[in-house]
């Protein structure tokens, strides 16, 4: 894989209590990214510009092999989510607006790997400071520009 690559980023989050089907709209983003590999770990950095405020969002996300997935996110917001099969990790989640406690379930995590491209899928439950608030699935496609 080359240092340059390509990432799309695709959320859905599955609002049970909203009761409008408009919530469940996916979200799709592609961005530019750094692509490197260290100590058999897959990284991958990006910036996020925030509509309507100075500044961003840095982003790294950290694949541990096919178990474990981190997002580190610093700047206008910062939180250190981790997700792991069949485990809850709890992380505080720091905003313009002021601090929450999500709580990330994750329920399933493939990590397919090819020469020029890694796969992603994540689905979790997430709760806000102790309430769930929704079922959500993440995609990402890495792949050499």
């Amino acid at each position: 894989m080359t240092k340059d690559v390509l990432l799309t980023i695709s959320g859905l989050h599955y609002d049970e209590f909203s009761g409008r089907e408009d919530d469940n709209e996916p979200i799709e983003v592609i961005t530019p990214a750094a692509y490197y590999l260290k100590n058999n770990k897959h990284y991958i950095i990006y910036e996020e510009v925030v509509e309507g405020m100075p500044g961003s969002i840095k982003n790294k996300i950290r694949i541990s092999g096919e178990d474990q997935l981190e997002i580190l996110k610093s700047g206008l917001s910062g939180t250190h989510m981790v997700f792991e099969k069949d485990k809850i990790h709890m992380t505080p989640y720091e905003t313009p607006y002021g601090e929450l406690l999500l709580g990330i379930y994750t329920k399933d995590l493939k990590v397919e790997e090819s020469d020029d491209r890694i796969n992603i899928r994540i689905n979790y439950e997430l709760d806000i400071n102790g309430d769930k608030v929704a079922d959500s699935e993440i995609k990402m496609c890495v792949k050499a520009k």
